[in-house]
C-alpha cells in the first residue's frame, strides 16, 4: 500500500469527530470536494470502506475504526513532534554537546549548567571529556557544538575559537613539606612530581616552565584527571602544577599551594561551528561567557 497522508488521515478523523463532511470541511477550511477525494483516496489506497451514511450522519466503518484509531496516535504524534521541534527553535528546549577537558568540566562546567537549569531548565548540555584537539576534530566533522580548548591553537577552518579565560597555575603541594613561599623551576625539579601526561597543552606548558631553568624532570606518575592528581598530593605521593580557578574553592588542609616564580597562566578559548547557531547553543554560549571572570 502507498503511504498515506497525515492530511487525509486528519479529514477522516475530523469526519468521524463531527458526523458530516460538509462540517469538517468548515472545520479544517476545505472545499466539500477536496474533503470527498480525500477520504475517496484513503479508501482506494485501503481497499475498503471507510465511512457509511446513518440516520443522516455519518459513521465509521469497522475498518473505518481501526484506521481512525491509528491515525489519531499518529497525528497526536506528528503535533508533538512540531510543537518539541518549535521548542528548540525558540530556544525554549534543545540538546547541546560540549566537549571539554576533565579539570574544567569538575571546576567551571558545574557552574555553567547550574544557571543553565535555573534559566533554561528544558535544554539537555551532554558532555563529553576530550582534548582540545579531540574536540576540534569533533566540532569540525559536526559531532559537538562547543568546545571549551586550551590556548593558543591554529585557526580551524569553519570554526569561530574566541579567548575565554585566563587562570594562574599554581604548585599543590602536600601540607607536611617545608615549602618556600613561591616554588621555582629548579626548587620543584628536585621533588617528587605529578603530572599531566604530554596529550595535554598544559603539560607541555610545564615542560617549557621548567626548562626555564634545567632539564625536564621525570614524575613519578602522569594522570589526566585533576581530582584524582590532588588526592595523591593529600596523601603526600607528590607535587603538582595545575590551574586554579578563583570560584574554585581553597584545597584541603593536606595541600598546600603556591605561586610559581616565573608566573605561569593557563589559557581557554571557546569554539563553536561559524554561521547561524541554534538558540539552545545560544543559551549555553551565553552562559560560558558569563563565567570568564569567574
Amino acid at each position: 500500500m502507498r503511504e498515506i497522508s497525515l492530511d487525509r488521515l486528519r479529514t477522516l478523523v475530523a469526519i468521524a469527530d463531527l458526523g458530516s463532511f460538509a462540517e469538517a470541511a468548515r472545520v479544517l477550511n476545505l472545499a466539500p470536494p477536496t474533503v470527498s477525494l480525500h477520504i475517496a483516496d484513503l479508501e482506494e489506497r485501503v481497499g475498503a470502506s471507510l465511512l457509511s451514511r446513518t440516520r443522516g450522519r455519518v459513521q465509521p466503518s469497522a475498518i473505518g475504526e481501526t484506521l481512525i484509531e491509528r491515525a489519531r496516535r499518529l497525528l497526536s504524534d506528528a503535533d508533538q513532534a512540531l510543537e518539541d521541534v518549535q521548542r528548540q527553535v525558540q530556544g525554549l528546549a534543545g540538546r547541546v554537546r560540549l566537549g571539554a577537558s576533565t579539570g574544567v568540566i569538575a571546576q567551571l562546567i558545574p557552574h555553567a549548567l547550574e544557571t543553565l537549569t535555573r534559566d533554561h531548565e528544558d535544554i539537555d548540555v551532554q558532555v563529553a571529556v576530550l582534548t582540545s584537539q579531540q574536540t576540534l576534530q569533533k566540532l569540525a566533522d559536526g559531532s559537538l557544538d562547543i568546545g571549551v580548548i586550551a590556548l593558543p591553537q591554529a585557526p580551524v577552518k569553519g570554526l569561530q575559537i574566541k579567548p575565554w579565560r585566563r587562570d594562574p597555575v599554581m604548585a599543590f603541594l602536600p601540607a607536611r613539606w617545608d615549602c618556600p613561599p613561591v616554588i621555582t623551576p629548579s626548587w620543584l625539579a628536585g621533588q617528587p612530581l605529578i603530572l599531566n601526561d604530554n596529550s595535554t597543552r598544559l603539560s607541555r606548558q610545564v615542560g617549557e616552565w621548567f626548562a626555564s631553568e634545567g632539564p625536564q624532570p621525570t614524575p613519578r606518575i602522569q594522570l589526566n584527571y585533576n581530582d584524582a592528581i590532588k588526592s595523591l598530593v593529600a596523601a603526600g605521593y607528590g607535587a603538582t602544577l595545575l590551574p586554579h580557578e578563583a570560584s574554585t574553592p581553597l584545597p584541603e588542609n593536606r595541600i598546600a599551594m603556591r605561586p610559581l616564580q616565573p608566573t605561569l597562566w593557563r589559557e581557554l578559548g571557546i569554539a563553536h561551528r561559524g554561521g547561524a547557531v541554534e538558540r539552545s547553543t545560544e543559551h549555553v554560549l551565553e552562559v560560558l561567557w558569563g563565567l570568564e571572570a569567574l
